[in-house]
């Protein structure tokens, strides 16, 4: 089902700095509309470990990242926007200070603004190069991401990997698996040292069974149902590890898609912004969160959030032409709708 809305700010991005944005935009009186190309808000933190605790909240020394999504929700709807998932924003046209937006669905979006919250863009998993592997995706026997840990209650899984998101979910998972097995081509991992040591330390108590030095080899099953995944040293060495599922984190393949061809200022697939307003070259157009780049930028959820507020400021003027701004801060003039605000 197509939409045609006229609003003052398109977001593009659900994520958690998205979503802070309509909240943002929200308290200064502007109406948003969201545009993701994942059928759920939340970004990578719902797609890739909703469950894997963020650490450097402020206020929450430990939340999930599905409780974190939940909650920036919960506080942006209040402005009740207008969610299109399962999309994405295809052009972009400007015309007398305002724009027109097109989605991959067929909508029109008619704003004052865009607000550029996408991440490092479109994403999706790298993939193994295993023959068979489009079956065992289908049945979930092969995964790239861990939804819910209860799936994996007693069965015997396969972690490919050495980053930060294979050494993590050893962890997790082993304390519900019937096994864990976790595969890597060399001795040195490219996590956290204090992960690390605690996956050593697993593997020294039996917790966790190491296969290195391994690469990826093979796949065996009925060609939906994983018995084994094969692997393979540099020297052709191989051997068959019993698994029901083969979860492979090598990372994300990311693109910026059509937004890379808007005539924003990109270096690197990332956007240069104005750090005090989050402007693109585009008047009118801003970027914040992964997606932007300035001298001294930190790629933190927390400075994105930060970016939400200075960006939906910079934008009050064309929503809201010759209106002084006489901010307030949201302790004294509350959140429309709710009690605080009454």
């Amino acid at each position: 089902m197509t939409a045609s809305i006229e609003t003052d700010v398109a977001i593009i991005g659900a994520g958690p700095v998205g979503l802070f944005a309509v909240f943002e935009c929200g308290m200064l009186r502007m109406r948003c509309v969201v545009v993701d190309a994942l059928d759920a808000i939340g970004g990578q933190c719902t797609a890739l470990y909703p469950e894997k605790p963020i650490f450097d909240i402020p206020a929450h020394p430990a939340i999930d990242a599905q409780d974190l999504v939940a909650q920036l929700e919960r506080q942006a709807a209040p402005f009740t926007p207008i969610y299109l998932l399962g999309r994405r924003v295809e052009t972009l046209r400007e015309q007398e200070g305002e724009f027109t937006l097109t989605t991959s669905q067929g909508d029109t979006l008619r704003v004052k603004a865009v607000v550029i919250a996408a991440g490092a863009g479109a994403f999706g998993p790298n993939r193994p190069p295993l023959a068979g592997l489009a079956g065992y995706e289908a049945s979930g026997a092969v995964r790239y991401m861990v939804a819910r840990r209860e799936d994996f209650r007693g069965r015997r899984v396969v972690i490919a990997g050495g980053g930060d998101s294979a050494v993590d979910w050893a962890l997790s998972l082993k304390e519900v698996a019937a096994r864990v097995t976790v595969v890597h081509r060399r001795p040195k991992f490219r996590a956290a040292p204090e992960s690390v040591a605690r996956l050593e330390q697993a593997a020294a108590r039996g917790e966790v069974e190491m296969a290195i030095p391994y690469q990826l080899h093979g796949l065996e099953g009925d060609g939906t149902r994983l018995s084994a995944v094969v692997v393979a040293t540099l020297k052709g060495e191989t051997r068959a590890i019993p698994a029901d599922h083969l979860l492979p984190f090598y990372g994300l393949s990311m693109e910026l898609g059509p937004i890379a061809q808007w005539g924003l200022g990109l270096d690197r697939h990332h956007i240069t912004v104005t750090p005090a307003t989050c402007e693109t070259t585009i008047p009118g157009v801003y970027a914040i969160g992964d997606i932007a780049t300035y001298p001294g930028k930190l790629k933190l959820i927390l400075q994105g959030f930060s970016e939400a507020a200075m960006a939906a400021h910079a934008i009050h003027p064309r929503v809201f032409p010759g209106e002084a701004l006489h901010f307030e801060y949201s302790t004294t003039k509350g959140v429309p709708g709710t009690a605080a605000a009454e």
